[in-house]
């Protein structure tokens, strides 16, 4: 009897023409479900709860591809953030920090007279 192996990730480009493992046939990174299970402590089914299209064995497997490339995908995590960086700093705020900063506490604009 033959069994199928269900491949679950995939490299492809992101927008802007990086290479990335995603979770096959969808827009979710590897790297997305990573995050949510090193830094924000979430389990499998936590994970698909914020991806409810997704099903436990995908995310599943983009952690155990996470696990086999760490480094790799640390890597592009912090090449991803460099490239943000230089964004701002060639374009300057987006328009949500723009906004903030001018509903910031204590500026003069906000003052109410009295």
């Amino acid at each position: 009897m033959r069994h199928a192996i269900a491949t679950y990730t995939e490299i492809r480009p992101k927008r802007e023409g990086q290479d990335r493992a995603f979770i096959h046939g969808t827009l979710v990174r590897v790297q997305d479900v990573a995050m949510l299970a090193e830094v924000q402590g979430r389990t499998p089914d936590q994970i698909i709860d914020a991806f409810p299209h997704l099903t436990l064995a995908q995310v599943h497997a983009a952690l155990s591809y996470y696990f086999d490339h760490r480094s790799e995908i640390q890597d592009n995590l912090k090449n991803d953030e460099e490239f943000v960086e230089q964004l701002r700093k060639h374009r300057g705020p987006g328009v949500l920090e723009r906004r903030l900063k001018s509903t910031a506490p204590g500026r003069q604009d906000d003052a109410v007279s009295s």
